[in-house]
């Protein structure tokens, strides 16, 4: 009787754990550090759609509560603190601030990172194979990048010798980017050009500062503020003559020459299954952080340039514009 009362026991904890959670409405916070633009609102209802996909039905046993810090740095932290007061079951994060500002301030919630430049070297986790704290999730690594990114510029933009790169001052993922592309150029004979920018006002004084330094190509440096601008980056880029690698695909669609990294869809869509591999136990600390890459390249922007691209090169694209 007694091992017969055991075992149904034992049989009965699991069912009334499950039976629990079943009825559980989980709340997720959402913190980006852009503005909600129309593509960047694409990337969230990618991640939204995913959860459905995976069995999280908003209004039924999930509940989102979405922040935007509209490029606004110093917002972060009390957005990411009114996060953790509401106590959400987790957050994510889309943009480096985002990221280090829950980060900071939580060491308990668990957080997933759609996107984040370098989480050794922000310091928000101790290595990508083992995260090590309650952050993981997707990375962009921009500075790992930097080197593929020279070699597509010069493949593009063979006589181009001095390369002027473009980036955030605010966005310490940036910093690492500028610092990843000078490193990768001291083996090229290639001169960097560093031209930080404070803001979407400064974007003229950019790009006049290139002509005046005889820049002959160009890299931008990815990231929250430059994104709602991507547009005005690449008439800014065809108006000077400059051919320019940007980062992800919807950077290349609004008129840049080329772009290797993150297909943003795909990070916030692939974010939503680490967020459903916590919720049903898993440790962040236990879960390895994911950076996929593409290459995309614009042939209108190259023809408006007078470029002629390898065909080579077009092999190699995962999406080619014409």
């Amino acid at each position: 009787m007694f091992i017969g009362a055991l075992a149904s026991g034992l049989l009965a904890a699991p069912l009334a754990a499950e039976a629990q959670q079943a009825g559980k409405v989980w709340r997720i916070g959402l913190l980006d550090y852009s503005a909600p633009d129309p593509a960047r609102q694409d990337w969230w209802n990618a991640f939204r759609h995913q959860m459905r996909e995976l069995g999280y039905v908003e209004g039924q046993n999930v509940r989102f509560e979405q922040r935007w810090a509209e490029g606004e740095d110093d917002r972060l932290p009390e957005l990411a603190a009114g996060l953790v007061g509401l106590k959400v079951d987790l957050i994510v994060t889309g943009g480096t601030n985002s990221a280090v500002a829950a980060k900071r301030a939580t060491s308990n919630i668990p957080i997933v990172t759609a996107t984040l430049a370098d989480p050794v070297a922000t310091g928000v986790a101790a290595s990508l194979g083992q995260p090590g704290s309650n952050l993981t999730g997707m990375t962009t690594i921009s500075s790992d990048l930097a080197g593929k990114r020279l070699d597509l510029l010069r493949t593009v933009a063979p006589r181009a010798s001095r390369i002027a790169i473009v980036w955030d001052e605010r966005n310490p993922g940036s910093r690492l980017a500028v610092d990843g592309t000078e490193a990768a150029a001291k083996t090229t004979g290639l001169t960097i050009h560093s031209v930080p920018v404070r803001n979407p006002a400064g974007l003229e004084t950019a790009f006049a500062t290139m002509v005046r330094s005889r820049a002959g190509a160009l890299i931008i440096v990815q990231g929250p503020m430059f994104f709602s601008h991507r547009k005005r980056l690449a008439e800014l880029a065809v108006k000077h003559r400059l051919p320019t690698v940007m980062g992800s695909r919807e950077y290349v669609e609004a008129g840049g020459l080329a772009g290797y990294g993150p297909d943003e869809l795909d990070l916030f869509r692939r974010a939503a299954t680490f967020v459903d591999k916590i919720l049903k136990g898993a440790k962040p600390a236990d879960l390895p952080m994911e950076q996929p890459t593409k290459l995309v390249i614009n042939l209108k922007t190259a023809k408006a340039l007078g470029l002629t691209i390898p065909q080579s090169l077009l092999q190699r694209a995962d999406q080619v514009i014409e």
